[in-house]
């Protein structure tokens, strides 16, 4: 019983996918789509967002980007709490300052 109580709450995100317009790019990151996502954590909704833009069958219908691949950014719109921008390395999420976003 106790770890029901422990146990923590799923929370919806609204997130927000930048790309560079040609993989590997450094600079020039655009706004691609926005999305609601849940998760238990931030990791847990990336990675839940990972696994949705990375398989055709889950991508939505209105998104023209390319597959979440390495060196995107994700912005995670927390209202109040405040804004959290994360990058997409080869092992991870990392959580970066938001002036990487150009």
């Amino acid at each position: 019983m106790y770890s029901l109580l422990v146990k923590k709450r799923a929370v919806t995100y609204d997130m927000t996918i930048f790309q560079t317009p040609n993989f590997g790019d450094k600079k020039g990151y655009k706004e691609v789509y926005r999305i609601s996502v849940v998760g238990t954590t931030h990791n847990d909704a990336l990675n839940n967002i990972f696994q949705v833009f990375n398989v055709n069958d889950r991508i939505p219908q209105d998104y023209t980007a390319r597959y979440l691949s390495t060196g995107d950014i994700i912005l995670i719109d927390e209202g109040k709490k405040g804004q959290f921008y994360y990058k997409l390395f080869p092992q991870e999420w990392k959580k970066i300052n938001r002036i990487h976003v150009r």
